[in-house]
């Protein structure tokens, strides 16, 4: 039963992120529909947040934590964390969470990671649960990195067309 819970806990976030990305409007509505409303983007990383939470609650109920940590998980970790913090500076929130799905205005960017490595924050993402490795059970990062995966791929799918009309 454990085990069934942390894999759920795992995978939890990820029909979230399919629903917005895929019924952005229905989202914008929910928090207002624009005007006078909770920014949707603000919103999402909020429920985001709390998802996180849950995913890492879920590792550690499995994790069998020991010190100190392998010097490749620590380089994993630091390169992955190192990723993300790099994408949410360029992007900040609105270009995190979704703000061109939610309509907003999101400038381009081609600085690094962009450019360089296809998807920065979900490899930095993944780069970190494979670190874990040495406390995690390899099929709970699996779980994780494949929700990720799911994600690229769903992303991966948006018409040009479609964004460029939610950028004009």
């Amino acid at each position: 039963m454990e085990m069934a819970a942390a894999a759920v806990g795992v995978l939890l976030p990820f029909p979230f992120y399919w629903a917005l990305w895929n019924h952005p409007q229905r989202w914008v509505d929910l928090c207002g529909g624009g005007g006078g409303g909770v920014d949707p983007c603000r919103r999402m990383a909020q429920v985001s947040h709390v998802l996180k939470a849950l995913q890492l609650l879920a590792l550690a109920s499995v994790a069998s934590f020991s010190w100190p940590p392998p010097l490749y998980s620590v380089a994993l970790l630091a390169v992955g964390q190192y990723l993300n913090f790099k994408v949410y500076q360029l992007l900040g929130e609105p270009g995190t969470y979704y703000g061109v799905r939610f309509g907003k205005k999101i400038p381009w960017v081609t600085e690094f990671p962009f450019g360089y490595i296809k998807d920065p924050q979900y490899v930095g993402s993944m780069l970190s649960l494979v670190a874990l490795l040495c406390w995690v059970p390899f099929q709970y990062v699996l779980l994780w990195c494949l929700g990720y995966v799911f994600m690229m791929w769903v992303e991966s799918k948006e018409d040009p067309a479609t964004r460029a009309k939610l950028l004009s």
